[in-house]
């Protein structure tokens, strides 16, 4: 599947509802503890300054696109990563994430850099690029790793409007989180890190691909 013809399948999915108005919810084992933090994720993501680097476990393919869509659509609800008073739980691709995705719609046998998957990825256009992070971004509660292993077979509703089904794997004492989206031929994304921003109404998982909201062949 090359990057244009998925730009266009995804960008005649259902945009999100905007985000500003959703509803603050945080799970009862939180409410009983001491109120949550309001650090944004995106004030988490921005605090490396370094820039397209060598380390595939970091976000700089992510970040860059979430402050191209914020630049180019001041207002779309992606900015909701920028508000921490609103309660969310965002699954955050890794770069090696991105550059796995852009090798496998390009057909290509390397790997690109962080800099070449990015301008690709930017390549889908804005709308596409707004729609699949929104994919990636579960609003109203803050699911933190020991509600995220308890969660087998749960289907999340994300900003975009589709679900992402959860899948706990389990070997004795160890759980794998993994994430079923909506693409049936591609492997599935799993939860490398988790708990990023922990203490705050907002909080992330970083996962080893990037969700797919469509069934690509």
């Amino acid at each position: 599947m090359k990057i244009a013809r998925l730009a266009a399948r995804v960008a005649v999915g259902t945009m999100a509802t905007v985000l500003a108005t959703a509803a603050v919810a945080v799970p009862a084992a939180q409410a009983s503890a001491k109120q949550p933090g309001t650090r944004s994720l995106a004030g988490v993501l921005t605090r490396d300054t370094g820039g397209f680097d060598r380390n595939s476990r970091d976000f700089d393919v992510l970040t860059a696109a979430v402050l191209a869509v914020l630049n180019a659509k001041p207002n779309s609800p992606v900015k909701v990563l920028a508000d921490g008073t609103v309660a969310l739980t965002a699954f955050v691709p890794t770069d090696a994430a991105f550059r796995e995705l852009v090798r496998d719609l390009t057909h290509a046998h390397r790997l690109p850099s962080e800099q070449a998957a990015f301008t690709a990825v930017a390549g889908l256009g804005i709308d596409t690029v707004e729609n699949v992070l929104l994919y990636h971004v579960v609003p109203g509660t803050t699911i933190d790793r020991r509600a995220a292993v308890k969660a087998d077979g749960a289907e999340l509703t994300s900003a975009l409007g589709a679900t992402v089904e959860v899948d706990v794997l389990r070997w004795w004492h160890f759980r794998q989180v993994r994430l079923i989206d909506a693409d049936t031929s591609d492997r599935d994304a799993r939860v490398v890190a988790y708990d990023i921003n922990k203490g705050n109404r907002q909080i992330a998982h970083a996962v080893d691909r990037v969700l797919r909201p469509i069934d690509l062949p």
